[in-house]
């Protein structure tokens, strides 16, 4: 299989992930980054024997044929464009864009240029998470009436030297903890119908509490506390929770009720993680792992110890798409379907009404064990 060239604009600290994880995907090399900090490029590109350019040298580049757009979320739309205007396929952090308007622009563009987008998040492409979709696939639980979603903590500020963005229209955690666990569930469930929500902040300004910032403050300017309901077509009403209000918390991330019993998934912000059914006998199962190559331990992580991280596994997909002709799983239709959910929860905070999307999709093909192993070297 022929490699594709890679390229990468957005040298922070999310590139080193997609640099140092791109080699174990087949088809995949990349040639160049690029940042507006001319820096960050050569520290990133002397870092991985890669090369450094500036941002319209690398759109220019022939060598690269897909670009990976690593900018700050409300440059996502504007550097997507400029990929695509530069003829090239391009692949987005998530979120794709911040409004619907921006991704029917780059839909048309995307369509009329013959390019493909895609956009991460790929963490629904893990082991645990695909098994979690072949259990509901076989019907170990039934058919799916309703569900809880939740990513419940304090923030990015006690941690993050410079958290300022977090709290800025187009993220807070819906925007940016909130595409993991909607991209999971349109992979177990399919696209949503409508939504409605209640949202609010606790506090007006956040504290910073580490680094050469440490005692500053940041206004707050999007809702960090959003509780939505969820219909999706197939019927199942899921509760959503993300909120950065929360210093403590019993809540699982993930739970699928069925008519024949419960499903536990694991945190969706990971590939790996334990899957539990509780049947109606009021017994508890443990399932064992099956053996997903995305499920497998490949990192140490400090809080958490061995974790699988796969990141780069939806590139991977969408270049072989290419090559192929098919739907890629981490698509654009997809990405988009997830922002209207994620943006009409905010909006449906503000007006107190419920909204009808009006965009929809399809469930993305499963990645079972020899697909997935088909997108490794």
């Amino acid at each position: 299989m022929a490699n594709l060239g890679l390229g990468i604009i957005g040298c922070g600290n999310i590139s080193a992930a997609y640099l140092r994880l791109a080699p174990l995907f087949k088809g995949l090399e990349v040639r160049a980054v690029a940042d507006v900090n001319m820096d960050a490029a050569k520290a990133r590109a002397a870092e991985f024997d890669t090369t450094a350019q500036s941002v319209d040298d690398l759109l220019a580049n022939k060598d690269v044929d897909v670009v990976i757009n690593l900018t700050i979320p409300d440059a996502h739309f504007a550097v997507t464009k400029r990929i695509l205007e530069a003829g090239k396929h391009a692949y987005s952090e998530k979120p794709l864009v911040l409004t619907l308007e921006e991704g029917e622009t780059l839909r048309a563009l995307a369509s009329a240029k013959g390019l493909a987008v895609g956009c991460a998040p790929d963490t629904f492409l893990g082991g645990a998470h695909q098994q979690a979709r072949a259990l509901l696939d076989e019907g170990k639980i039934g058919t799916i009436t309703a569900g809880c979603a939740a990513v419940l903590n304090h923030g990015m500020e006690h941690w993050h030297p410079n958290p300022d963005f977090f709290f800025l229209p187009g993220a807070g955690p819906m925007l940016d903890l909130g595409p993991y666990y909607v991209a999971n569930l349109i992979n177990l469930l399919g696209p949503v119908r409508r939504v409605g929500a209640l949202t609010s902040s606790a506090q007006a300004a956040r504290t910073i509490a580490n680094g050469p910032r440490n005692g500053e403050t940041v206004p707050v300017k999007t809702p960090t506390n959003i509780h939505a309901l969820l219909e999706f077509h197939n019927g199942a009403t899921i509760n959503l929770s993300t909120s950065w209000d929360v210093w403590h918390h019993k809540r699982n991330h993930f739970e699928l009720y069925g008519t024949e019993g419960t499903l536990y998934v694991p945190d969706p912000n990971f590939f790996g993680g334990e899957i539990e059914i509780g049947h109606r006998d009021g017994s508890l199962e443990k399932v064992a792992a099956w053996d997903h190559p995305f499920g497998v331990p490949n990192q140490d992580h400090p809080q958490r110890g061995p974790l699988a991280n796969y990141r780069t596994a939806g590139l991977a997909d969408m270049v072989q798409a290419v090559m192929a002709g098919r739907d890629a799983r981490c698509s654009l239709d997809r990405a988009l379907h997830g922002v209207d959910v994620m943006t009409a929860c905010l909006r449906s905070g503000e007006t107190g009404d419920f909204i009808t999307l009006t965009t929809t999709c399809t469930r993305p093909e499963a990645l079972g064990i020899a697909e997935a192993r088909a997108l490794l070297i």
